[in-house]
């Protein structure tokens, strides 16, 4: 097991030798206990790496990519709204709740990495969706960590089943 350590105070994501820098949430940082659906922090903690989303057209899963992975397409959501009971996980869109749509016009979500962060089980209004991203000019995230794309396309390869993202 690796752990991607994500230091929220100086916006860095440090893995094995390589220190790449980061954006997290717009409001900071917070213990996961103090997370709230659409604050903007980033939860602090531990959180195991699930699987990996591509975007079909902008991205294409490296050869040597050996965590789990699937495409997205336009009937692709995640449930923000903590009265869903599909709440922080993947829906099919239309949905009848509120969802954040993964096929975006930016290229934020061109490769996204799902956190296990509060999805065993998903607690109401303890945040959902909190993904390892892309990063756009260099804008704070909604309590994600983003890194630019060529820093994400050279780190996929080296993640494993079992690893981790620390947020300290």
């Amino acid at each position: 097991m690796s752990i991607l350590r994500v230091d929220a105070n100086a916006r860095t994501l440090k893995f094995e030798d390589q220190v790449i820098p980061c954006t997290i949430g717009r409001s900071g940082s917070c213990p996961a206990d103090q997370k709230r659906e659409g604050d903007g922090y980033t939860p602090r903690g531990k959180w195991p790496i699930r699987t990996v989303l591509f975007r079909p057209g902008r991205s294409t899963p490296h050869c040597r990519l050996k965590l789990p992975w699937r495409w997205i397409g336009a009937q692709d959501g995640w449930s923000d709204d903590p009265s869903d009971p599909s709440y922080n996980q993947p829906v099919s869109l239309p949905h009848p709740f509120s969802t954040e749509t993964l096929i975006r016009e930016d290229p934020l979500y061109d490769i996204i990495i799902t956190l296990g962060h509060n999805d065993d089980p998903p607690v109401s209004d303890k945040g959902s969706a909190i993904f390892f991203h892309i990063c756009y000019e260099n804008r704070a995230t909604e309590g994600c960590v983003a890194i630019t794309r060529s820093d994400m396309d050279a780190l996929l390869p080296k993640l494993e089943p079992g690893d981790v993202m620390e947020i300290v």
